[in-house]
């Protein structure tokens, strides 16, 4: 290497070296800065926290002697408390004391007067002993004077009296009945006329044959069938007699089972629009005819307990209150009949004071057991209660049902309720219907019962057989006989005839005198 270059490489190491040096310092001295500021930093930070400790403390101390003066105020206010308790409780205990103190003295009053009454019952006892023993020799000194028994002398004294005062008495108690039953019908009659005037509903009435239309004359024949098959067969699955006479355009399905009746017509109908005829088809439609009216009972059932407001009945009892549709009483429809009585009874049982649903459930059931009394033995009444019990009805509503023909005592004022609106929707003119040979029939032996008791000379049942007139021989019937003939003659007519509705006694005594003037 030559000088130049071996000079300028040592010149170029030197000011490497001397810059190397000078970076060094500056950054040292840098770092010695940081350092330095970090530090400050810290003992600045110390300081704070110091006096922050410090001011920690005062609070400390501050707070000690708050609560240290919180607390004896509280402890002040317990021991003022503690003390006025107490004083209370003393105060009370010695008026518990003077309590005590006075009733045990009411007590040994009450004691002290219970031994005198005692003292004063036996005295009273002895006093009713000796008096009872003069009595009863008094009494044996008076039939040894008179020569006649205790009993004796009262019969012979009730029949005088009888005999002397029997006018007077009749009069009196056809004065007091007359004002009774007065008083009484004006507010029954107000009662069930508001009930009646609350409730209007179509009268509805059912005969026992129904009309088929037809489309021509030409499907009688088809309806026959070759040898009368088809009206045979139709016949013995619908149960019902088919009428085919000379009448125009028109069969007539005739039968007592309103039910059947329905199934026919309805059958019938399917078949004419069908045109098929014959006896498998018969049997086909009447089957499925009678698994759609059997949903159609149940939709009844609905209806009815929907529309009085009556749930938790099964679709089983639905379906039987829905049977009622198809069942007729007098030519009455029983289901519309016990919905008509339901809303009558609601209306008297609100104005009455009685239980409304009590009465609703009741007027609706009544006739329940009319539902299946062809297929059960027994009274509709006596089905009716087995029913009910099985479907699990309140006891209350099962006693509606059972008394509502008076079968047993009525115990409610719900079932008399349930009784008077049977007697309402059954009686009232129009509702009801029956064959001119029963209702000649009926009135026969209204006559022959009243006829049937001594004295009567002359019986009549006027007004539908809604009212008996009963003429009486004067000699052998007097005012008193004559209420106890109007009694009997009631009671014998509930107990031997069947009718709808009630019927009116009425016993007329009538006496002429006749004298000529010469």
């Amino acid at each position: 290497m030559d000088p130049i270059t071996a000079l300028i490489t040592l010149a170029l190491g030197g000011v490497l070296g001397v810059g190397a040096g000078w970076f060094l310092f500056s950054k040292g001295k840098k770092i010695s800065a940081s350092l330095q500021q970090q530090i400050n930093e810290q003992e600045r930070s110390l300081k704070s926290m110091e006096v922050k400790i410090i001011e920690a403390k005062t609070q400390i101390k501050t707070a000690e002697a708050e609560a240290k003066a919180t607390a004896r105020e509280i402890l002040s206010e317990a021991k003022l408390q503690a003390a006025e308790m107490e004083s209370k409780f003393q105060s009370e205990h010695a008026r518990l004391e003077e309590k005590e103190k006075g009733l045990d003295q009411k007590v040994h009053e009450v004691e002290r007067q219970r031994t005198h009454l005692d003292d004063q019952q036996k005295e009273v006892d002895g006093l009713k002993g000796e008096l009872t023993d003069a009595a009863l020799k008094h009494r044996e000194a008076l039939e040894k004077v008179a020569k006649l028994s205790q009993e004796e002398a009262k019969n012979q004294l009730s029949a005088e009296l009888e005999h002397e005062f029997a006018d007077y008495y009749a009069g009196q108690m056809k004065l007091v009945k007359e004002h009774m039953e007065g008083e009484v019908e004006e507010k029954a009659k107000n009662l069930m006329a508001e009930a009646m005037q609350r409730y209007a509903s179509e009268v509805a009435s059912e005969s026992t044959a129904t009309v088929v239309q037809l489309p021509s004359d030409d499907i009688k024949g088809k309806i026959i069938g070759k040898e009368g098959r088809n009206i045979i067969a139709f016949e013995q699955a619908t149960g019902v007699d088919v009428i085919i006479d000379d009448t125009p355009g028109a069969i007539i399905v005739s039968g007592f089972d309103l039910a059947r009746r329905y199934v026919a017509k309805l059958s019938m109908e399917k078949l004419i629009q069908d045109g098929r005829i014959q006896p498998a088809r018969i049997e086909e439609v009447v089957a499925k005819v009678k698994e759609q009216v059997g949903k159609m009972m149940l939709e009844f059932g609905k209806r009815a307990v929907e529309e009085l407001g009556i749930a938790g009945y099964p679709q089983d009892l639905l379906k039987i209150i829905g049977r009622l549709r198809f069942r007729t009483s007098y030519g009455q429809n029983v289901l519309k009949h016990s919905v008509e009585m339901a809303h009558l009874g609601r209306m008297l049982a609100e104005e009455m004071g009685a239980d409304p649903m009590i009465v609703v459930e009741g007027c609706l059931l009544h006739d329940i057991g009319k539902a299946l009394d062809h297929e059960v033995t027994g009274t509709h009444v006596e089905i009716g209660v087995e029913i009910c019990k099985r479907f699990k009805v309140r006891p209350e509503v099962i006693h509606c049902v059972a008394a509502h023909h008076e079968d047993i005592p009525m115990q409610s004022a719900e079932a008399f309720v349930v009784a008077a609106a049977d007697a309402i929707s059954g009686a009232r003119p129009g509702a009801r219907r029956e064959s001119i040979e029963e209702y000649f029939k009926r009135l026969r032996e209204l006559e022959e019962v009243a006829k049937g008791f001594e004295g009567v000379q002359r019986a009549f049942a006027i007004s539908a057989g809604r009212e008996i007139r009963v003429y009486v021989d004067t000699v052998k019937i007097d005012d008193l006989q004559q209420q106890k003939l109007a009694k009997d003659i009631a009671k014998k007519i509930e107990e031997q005839l069947t009718y709808p509705g009630v019927i009116k006694v009425n016993v007329i005594r009538e006496r002429r005198v006749e004298e000529m003037a010469k």
